[in-house]
């Protein structure tokens, strides 16, 4: 007579209780990442065998790479896969040599910025910052920063005056730009930049985020009162011209050379790095002791301040948020869907 099944068992497909073999390999003979295993004590153990072999694989490759290239023969190195180099292209893409975007450029509200120096009709920026009303006094640290990353950038106190009044104010006195700082809970989260030339626009507002002023930063420089070179990078969509053209309007272009200083708008993913540096070139110089010739070396020296922006909208004309046609809004829900845009 069989066996009776269990009560518990009754409507259930029966399962294989046979203790299974803790850690899995691949189809290649690898072993598995532990992380799935639930045990601490078992996991740690079995991560530390997986360092090792992974290791060991590790170093088996180059040493048959160094005797292939030992024998003359071609080794084709895999690129690592990055955010950057699989990046989903956008149809707003512009090609470089665009004869429709370069038109757009000589015919917007900044082309009188990137005029040659002899040109009559160049317009040099002139540029008001001031806070939200009642500002904290971290804030002031940041501007101080920003007047030596921006010259001919101009300090004013908000007091109880509108931001409609101040674009009022700045226009009348020949000022190109606004940018007003917005805080919470006394840290700097938000730049709003508004171009009063001819009261054209545009207004844009920007999230800040990671604010590092100078003094927080380690080994960090002097800046000297000499116009900084501007490096723009990752600007390469339609949106991302616009914007980078709105952000370079804000440096006069003759920079001074011999204060080898730079300013660096790296555009990744929709987040804009801001950074300061100082560079210095050893020209001919035998810098490190395994070098058999002099090589031409750069070295950096940030100087600060270090923050990110992210742009939230875009809007015609100078500042008008209840009546004002936004140009462009960011839809996070809409937008925000793959990291690879």
């Amino acid at each position: 007579m069989g066996k009776k099944m269990d009560a518990s068992l009754k409507g259930k497909r029966p399962t294989n209780k046979a203790p299974k073999s803790v850690v899995k390999s691949t189809r290649k003979g690898k072993m598995r990442n532990p992380s799935h295993i639930k045990n601490k004590i078992k996991r740690s153990e079995v991560y530390g065998k997986y360092l090792q072999e992974k290791r060991t694989l590790k170093d088996d490759r180059r040493k048959r790479e160094k005797e292939a290239v030992a024998l003359g023969e071609d080794i084709k190195k895999k690129t690592p896969k990055t955010l950057d180099n699989t990046r989903e292209k956008e149809s707003t893409m512009v090609r470089q040599g665009d004869e429709e975007v370069e038109a757009d450029h000589a015919d917007d509200e900044f082309a009188s910025y990137f005029k040659h120096m002899d040109d009559e009709t160049k317009t040099s920026a002139k540029i008001i910052i001031t806070t939200r009303p009642k500002p904290s006094q971290n804030v002031f640290y940041f501007i101080a920063d920003l007047q030596n990353l921006i010259p001919s950038l101009y300090y004013y106190p908000r007091k109880h005056y509108s931001v409609k009044e101040i674009c009022q104010f700045g226009e009348n006195r020949d000022y190109t730009h606004l940018i007003v700082l917005s805080e919470r809970h006394k840290k700097c989260n938000g730049m709003t930049i508004s171009h009063l030339n001819k009261g054209d626009g545009p207004t844009a507002f920007l999230k800040v985020s990671n604010v590092v002023t100078s003094q927080k930063l380690p080994n960090h420089g002097t800046c000297t009162n000499h116009v900084p070179e501007l490096n723009l990078h990752g600007f390469s969509t339609r949106l991302g011209h616009r914007v980078g053209r709105f952000l370079a309007s804000l440096f006069p272009h003759a920079p001074q050379l011999e204060g080898r200083q730079v300013v660096t708008f790296h555009n990744q993913r929709d987040y804009i790095f801001v950074r300061h540096h100082r560079y210095i070139f050893y020209e001919g110089k035998k810098v490190m002791e395994k070098d058999e010739q002099g090589k031409t070396r750069a070295r950096l020296q940030e100087l600060g301040p270090r923050f990110t922006l992210k742009l939230r909208w875009l809007q015609d004309g100078t500042f008008d948020t209840k009546f004002g046609h936004y140009e462009w809004y960011h839809k996070r829900k809409e937008m925000d869907t793959t990291r690879r845009r």
